[in-house]
């Protein structure tokens, strides 16, 4: 059972972060085409948004090999 439970937390956190990725990046997308002079410090806080979104794939993994031993 540990190893069912890990693997659907790898999975719940690969789901989620891909939603949450795909989010940003529509919006982003989405602000550039509306204001294409903030074009620079939306990129940047995009790239942010992403590696705090990418943190929780990372978390999942930790909690499945937590669950796993």
């Amino acid at each position: 059972m540990a190893f069912i439970g890990a693997g659907l937390a790898i999975i719940g956190a690969a789901i989620g972060a891909g939603y949450g990725n795909s989010k940003v990046i529509a919006q982003t997308i989405e602000s550039m085409a509306r204001q294409p002079e903030m074009s620079g410090q939306l990129r940047s806080m995009m790239i942010l948004g992403i590696a705090f979104i990418e943190a929780l794939p990372i978390l999942g993994i930790v909690i499945a090999l937590l669950m796993i031993l």
